[in-house]
């Protein structure tokens, strides 16, 4: 049972939502334009702040939806967890277009949005209110997920969860990292 739970939870995250959107509103593939990253942030730039959001809220759905589906089965707290992870590496990796995908930020706030609702719920109104003030969506994202694990501890979350918010937002970051350090590299 477990086995076909992360399958499905992983073909879930490989939904292609910025993918889609971007044949949808520009008839063209997402991954050609802006930073070539196929997740919110690309979307909201290139395609329009309504497409972006829209695209970043079905992105934190799947992630929400796989963690719901896992509990909807009754698997252990770990498989569950297991569960956020295979929608969030099918985001960054998803089978249906060659395994390039985004960076699952938005998954991975899906996920949270489920496991550790009030502190996601803080984290989330502080990456916000940075989002208001500076506009600098990698600063926001660096805040919240920075906060998050210590939101868990003072809310004394249960220390898997806060081992687990601090694995996702890793595997995030060093997605973010592969794919700017595959931009950065200047020919000879």
């Amino acid at each position: 049972m477990l086995v076909l739970v992360i399958i499905l939870d992983y073909l879930l995250g490989s939904i292609p939502t910025a993918y889609i959107a971007g044949h949808i509103t520009r008839g063209g593939d997402i991954r050609q334009i802006g930073d070539g990253n196929m997740g919110a942030q690309n979307a909201f730039r290139q395609l329009g702040p309504k497409t972006g959001i829209i695209v970043g809220i079905i992105d934190a759905i799947k992630g929400a939806l796989a963690v719901l589906l896992a509990y909807a089965i009754g698997i252990p707290l770990l498989a569950i967890l297991l569960a956020g992870v295979a929608a969030v590496i099918g985001h960054n990796w998803p089978i249906f277009l060659g395994f390039r995908g985004g960076r699952g930020e938005c998954t991975t706030i899906g996920v949270f949005s489920v496991l550790i609702t009030v502190p996601m719920l803080i984290s989330g109104a502080l990456a916000i209110a940075i989002i208001i003030k500076t506009g600098n969506v990698m600063r926001a994202s660096i805040v919240m997920f920075v906060t998050l694990p210590l939101l868990c501890w003072w809310f004394s979350i249960p220390g898997l969860l806060v081992a687990y918010s601090i694995l996702l937002p890793v595997i995030v970051g060093i997605t973010h990292f592969m794919r700017t350090k595959k931009r950065m590299i200047i020919p000879a």
